[in-house]
């Protein structure tokens, strides 16, 4: 990589963007979510063990599976919202290590450890969720992520047999800023951060 984004691109993804709670009527085409996954994908992880699995929640019918595990403040936003993307993580996501990561035996390190598996998977499919959200951004999608859900619940509808848990939900769309709320303030590097 030899230059950095132009301004325009910087405000798109960082300095202009917005956790959106109001979405505008406009659907989400399913060839705008494989391109999302496209770019969300090609993020590094440790040893390529690519943990994150989505579920595009988009029709009406989703959305009820979805509903009973919501907090009362997220129903409304997730409910309006074209697109839910649950953002989970393969428990046994080292089952595809011998693909991903061909050039060493990276299935033993996780296999048979369920602790250090569970960890990995955690860590790198946050990574990931991450990615999808600056992917989003970079496609012209509005964002809302939030974790206000009951993951029992959201599991049990959604992956009952218990090879993916549910990480944090993100609404996707087009979004209403008349709903947005004045954006809070962020740390200073002098708060947050160290030289050594």
């Amino acid at each position: 990589m030899s230059s950095s984004l132009d301004k325009a691109a910087l405000a798109q993804l960082f300095i202009d963007a917005r956790t959106h709670n109001g979405w505008n009527k406009k659907p989400v085409p399913e060839a705008t979510l494989k391109t999302l996954w496209d770019l969300a994908r090609m993020g590094p992880t440790a040893a390529n063990c690519s943990p994150m699995r989505v579920v595009f929640v988009t029709t009406p019918e989703g959305k009820e599976r979805l509903r009973p595990a919501l907090d009362e403040g997220n129903v409304e936003k997730t409910m309006n919202a074209p697109a839910t993307a649950i953002v989970a993580y393969d428990t046994a996501f080292y089952d595809h290590l011998p693909t991903l990561f061909p050039h060493a035996d990276a299935r033993s390190w996780f296999a048979g450890n369920a602790a250090h598996a569970a960890e990995t998977a955690f860590r790198n499919g946050s990574l990931q969720g991450g990615y999808l959200i600056m992917a989003a951004r970079s496609l012209g999608l509005d964002c809302g992520p939030m974790s206000g859900f009951n993951p029992d619940k959201l599991n049990a509808a959604f992956f009952p047999d218990g090879r993916f848990k549910a990480n944090f939900l993100c609404n996707l769309g087009y979004g209403d800023p008349s709903k947005l709320y004045p954006r809070s303030p962020r740390l200073a590097f002098e708060e947050a951060c160290r030289i050594v």
